[in-house]
């Protein structure tokens, strides 16, 4: 059975140790943001999903932020993007086999929020 992570003995003193230096805040660096993780959890539902229709299931969020936050997402390898040639431009974003394992993750959460959503 697996240690959870609480139980696990840390390799350093915490005089030595930094937060930084740990997966849990590469992982948070990765999914950090107020959209990221709605983006992925979209992704993780719906792909392969196109610009608009992202727009749409996330609400109030503009063109900016939006094509930001996916081209973060694609630079750290969790999203895929995929551009058609065609008159109007279609693209489609879905997620990469990298970020398709992060989602094991990400629904736990979504597990933990129905089962204490009050």
């Amino acid at each position: 059975m697996k240690e959870s992570i609480s139980a696990m003995q840390p390799s350093a003193p915490i005089e030595e140790a930094r937060f930084e230096n740990t997966g849990y805040s590469y992982t948070l660096s990765l999914i950090s943001g107020k959209h990221k993780m709605v983006i992925l959890y979209c992704l993780m539902e719906y792909q392969p999903v196109r610009f608009n229709e992202m727009k749409r299931y996330l609400g109030r969020i503009s063109d900016k932020t939006l094509s930001q936050n996916l081209r973060e997402l694609e630079a750290d390898d969790l999203v895929r993007r995929e551009a058609y040639p065609q008159i109007p431009p279609k693209v489609e974003y879905s997620l990469t086999e990298r970020g398709a394992s992060l989602m094991e993750v990400l629904d736990q959460l979504c597990l933990w929020g129905e089962a204490n959503r009050r």
